[in-house]
């Protein structure tokens, strides 16, 4: 994506083939343009190295950093919404010389200035060579990534390092993955034209379409279950068992590719219509399994937070690094909030399954979660670790990468970027001795918690 992706990186479960562009929609419903301005002109985004330039029913969406402009997608004005064949579309709103730009499904709005034109930059052929290439990269994780002084990252001293190294496209690819791997982050990676990486919390196993069908759906059939019944729905996104003592089993492995058309308002339907048939039934409590959750759409993970509670309430609040020179400067936080469904909903006791499997939107729905009322209790082991949307970028040379920008938050303004979000009860995930034993002891304290519940 050119403004923004849906997390995660493209080989996880759900950011696969044509839905991994997919976000849903905006928290509220979009703004129109206004006659209080015209859209017309160049604006300049508060944070995420974009430029927005509006002419004649079309935007050019440039790719900034401090050294670099690389023109990205043309999308084509419809009312107030621009829409681009395989982008995400999103909406403008203008307010004099300010305005704000929502995409499709991003839990949030981006804030723009009116500049008087194009950098010189955006109208250039750059450099293509690989220490252009190389600077480019170095200089977009040093504009906007938020965590390195928390990882204890000197991303100067990494640059000294690596530079001199730099030969060819060949060994580009080898230093530039050596650079971020120590970052232990899955919301970061370098795609080629025939080699891919991405980042990963040293322990942890990155949730694959390979991993779900061929280990862990056959153990949760038969180790977990004991063969009681589990159906799917949604594109086997979401699976429900009924469990004995008025327990229901909700297992959700992303929050994205339910239906067969990569839109929100037919994802948002399939999700309502399988909650709708799942809560038909009547769990008195519910266990949430999240532990392989490869993310997809914070909105869709807000909406099934609307369907698990009677009241409102805070859910988090995401800020975004915006002055590449000070990267203690950040946007004002936006918060989100989790806002109970006209439909059928569940709001009994619930157990909610975590590991370092979960990631992405699998990790703001739990922190969503965390302020529910009664409070879920978590069983199992830390998240991932990686909150914020990524931003897709072009390299000189053509290659692709994406990294972090936000910074998530709970009302306590606690981030838990990085090391994941903690279990209340600490049981082991998906190791070879649970796997190999036949056992799932994260669920079966589960069971045995809600059990003595009222």
């Amino acid at each position: 994506m050119t403004l923004t992706t849906l997390r995660p990186a493209r080989r996880l479960l759900v950011a696969v083939g044509a839905a991994a562009g997919l976000v849903a929609a905006p928290l509220s419903a979009p703004l129109a343009a206004t006659a209080a301005g015209s859209a017309t002109g160049v604006w300049a985004m508060d944070g995420y190295g974009t430029i927005v330039a509006v002419d004649n029913g079309e935007a050019k969406l440039y790719q900034t950093t401090t050294i670099s402009c690389t023109p990205a997608a043309e999308y084509t004005q419809d009312g107030s919404t621009f829409a681009a064949d395989g982008e995400q579309s999103f909406t403008f709103a203008v307010h004099r010389d300010r305005a704000e730009l929502r995409l499709e499904g991003d839990v949030g709005a981006r804030h723009l200035r009116r500049v008087p034109k194009l950098p010189a930059a955006c109208s250039m052929p750059g450099a293509t060579d690989p220490l252009a290439t190389f600077d480019q990269f170095w200089t977009t994780f040093a504009d906007n990534y938020p965590f390195f002084a928390a990882k204890g990252i000197d991303w100067t001293a990494v640059r000294a390092k690596y530079r001199p190294q730099v030969t060819s496209d060949a060994a580009l690819f080898d230093l530039l993955t050596a650079m971020i791997r120590p970052l232990g982050d899955a919301h970061t990676g370098i795609s080629t034209p025939d080699r891919d990486f991405a980042g990963v919390r040293p322990g942890t196993t990155l949730p694959t379409l390979e991993l779900e069908t061929n280990v862990i759906r056959p153990y949760i059939e038969k180790a977990t279950l004991h063969g009681v019944r589990y159906t799917s729905y949604a594109n086997d996104r979401i699976g429900y068992a009924e469990l004995p003592g008025g327990i229901g089993y909700l297992r959700v492995i992303g929050f994205l590719g339910y239906g067969d058309i990569p839109h929100y308002d037919s994802e948002r339907a399939v999700l309502d219509r399988t909650l709708d048939t799942i809560l038909a039934t009547k769990p008195r409590k519910l266990i949430l399994d999240l532990r392989l959750n490869g993310g997809g759409s914070d909105q869709l993970g807000l909406d099934l937070a609307s369907r698990l509670t009677a009241r409102p309430y805070f859910a988090y609040s995401k800020r975004t690094r915006n002055n590449p020179a000070d990267p203690s400067s950040f946007t004002a936080p936006q918060p989100a909030n989790v806002v109970p469904s006209g439909k059928s909903r569940f709001t009994g006791s619930m157990a909610i399954l975590t590991g370092g499997s979960q990631l992405s939107a699998g990790e703001t729905f739990t922190m969503a979660m965390m302020n529910r009322t009664p409070r879920p209790i978590r069983i199992g082991e830390n998240t991932q670790g990686v909150f914020s949307d990524t931003m897709d970028r072009t390299l000189p040379n053509g290659w692709t990468f994406f990294l972090p920008n936000e910074v998530y938050r709970t009302a306590a303004g606690t981030s838990y970027d990085g090391a994941g979000i903690p279990p209340d009860i600490r049981r082991p995930v998906f190791t070879p001795a649970e796997l190999n034993g036949g056992r799932d002891s994260a669920f079966n304290t589960a069971v045995e918690y809600l059990r003595r519940q009222s």
